[in-house]
């Protein structure tokens, strides 16, 4: 394992002593406080927790979280993870296929616009979809997953129903980037933030699991939405979508719920800022905003890149759902290594490995053979990063806030959302059409969050491998 390992969500940010509490210094304190302390763990438990290096025995602080609580498992755990899954498939399943919209906005509905403006809506999807965090992350601290989960299918299907009637630009970009975004942004925080709640050593495989829902939604969208328009036209194609999203979500609704009970706490903006004073989760922020300012330029332009290159309008389509069905494998694989080998070595070494296929592989493709390959190798290393940094992110959180710092996290990934895709539509243009310029920019960006990732490692843990 390659960190402090989750030292973190065991202590409450005061010292104490090892010795365990007597019972009748337990007896002593008032309600309150003894709701907090968890009791000692049965000696098979513990025993078996510190064999596999978790959490020595004299880190387990009263006031803190003990590991032998998450069932890891079970019918109840199991099936937040399918809820959690489908809650992916039609959130981040449904943004990963903002490339085809990008190309048939750009083509017929919006072809009086330019590729920059047009990249907005896309863009705006991804920033709203991110954007939530802070809020929806507080809000599921405070009530639980229940209502977000409500809130949040009304307005994704409602926003993808009024985009089917939309004709103007600013319609789509308030319909499609702004209210169904914000129901996806609901959908998603609060699938990611339960699921953290059951599950300790198998954290990482958990996050991938309900990960490659997002990854499979990219498949089956962009060819559904591509093969349905010309047959049922594109009002109807968005309708249909919608249906299947309300579907989905009608599982999510019944299986999706949180371990823990919520405790509401007055709202402080200042909470939000806090984590950053951490050094380790203030570098891992810069981290994922650097490596997410390139993640989605090859989603959003590889179509156009292809169709640039001479491959046919029949195969093209066919792009984006090989990347994301690559990203299937990247999402679940890499979750079930890191839980043995460490989560920010794995991180580290998928993000790396985008970045030499972009630098790579990616700019001097010029036909549809390596293009294809590409999308392969990019779907699964990229794939990672979804999955892996709430797992990252609960790793050094105490367990009551994880809510809070994946918002703060998630945050800063949308502004990277934002303007990632508007800066490789306008270094498209200046480059006379040409993709070297946005590729050199997407290729760059991920190479610094690399970088950024090793920091954190580092200043977590050092540069050993294996961190008892």
């Amino acid at each position: 394992m390659d960190d402090k390992v989750d030292p973190l969500p065991y202590d409450d940010g005061h010292k104490h002593s090892t010795e365990q509490p007597s019972l009748e210094r337990i007896g002593s304190q008032n309600k309150e406080t003894e709701a907090n302390i968890f009791p000692e763990p049965e000696a098979e438990a513990e025993a078996d927790l510190e064999k596999a290096g978790v959490v020595p025995r004299a880190v387990v602080a009263p006031g803190g979280v003990n590991p032998a609580d998450f069932p890891d498992g079970g019918l109840e755990a199991w099936l937040v993870v399918l809820g959690g899954w489908c809650c992916l498939f039609v959130s981040f399943g449904w943004i990963n296929c903002i490339g085809v919209f990008q190309e048939y906005y750009q083509e017929h509905l919006l072809s009086e616009y330019s590729s920059s403006t047009v990249s907005w809506i896309p863009s705006m999807e991804v920033f709203m979809m991110f954007l939530g965090g802070p809020f929806f992350g507080k809000t599921f601290d405070n009530f639980g997953p229940r209502g977000l989960l409500a809130v949040g299918s009304v307005f994704h299907v409602f926003g993808l129903m009024m985009t089917s009637l939309s004709t103007k630009y600013y319609q789509f970009l308030l319909a499609q980037g702004v209210c169904s975004a914000l129901g996806a942004s609901a959908v998603f925080f609060a699938a990611m933030s339960s699921t953290g709640t059951w599950f300790f050593k198998k954290r990482a495989t958990a996050f991938g699991t309900i990960a490659s829902g997002s990854s499979l939604g990219g498949v089956i969208f962009p060819i559904m939405v591509s093969k349905l328009i010309p047959k049922i036209g594109y009002p109807w194609t968005m309708r249909a979508a919608a249906f299947m999203i309300l579907g989905m979500l009608a599982i999510a609704n019944l299986t999706v719920k949180s371990r823990l009970t919520p405790r509401r706490k007055k709202v402080d903006p200042m909470e939000f800022m806090r984590p950053l004073k951490e050094p380790a989760f203030a570098i891992l922020c810069a981290a994922a905003f650097f490596f997410f300012f390139g993640t989605f330029l090859p989603f959003n332009y590889v179509i156009l890149q292809a169709q640039s290159h001479g491959m046919s309008a029949n195969l093209s389509i066919y792009v984006i759902p090989i990347l994301n069905a690559a990203s299937i494998f990247g999402r679940i694989l890499p979750g079930i290594v890191a839980d043995r080998i460490g989560r920010f070595n794995v991180m580290i070494m998928t993000t790396a490995f985008s970045t030499i296929i972009v630098l790579g592989l990616w700019i001097p493709s010029a036909s549809n053979a390596p293009i294809i390959v590409f999308c392969v190798l990019y779907g699964f290393s990229s794939g990672a990063f979804v999955s892996m940094l709430p797992s990252l992110v609960a790793q050094i959180s105490p367990i009551r806030e994880i809510g809070v710092r994946n918002g703060t996290i998630f945050l800063c990934v949308a502004f990277a959302g934002l303007t990632g895709n508007p800066i490789g539509g306008a270094l498209l243009s200046n480059d006379h059409g040409n993709f070297l310029h946005l590729q050199i920019f997407c290729g760059v960006t991920m190479a610094a969050g690399t970088c950024a990732f090793i920091a954190a490692r580092w200043v977590q843990c050092g540069f050993q491998l294996k961190v008892i």
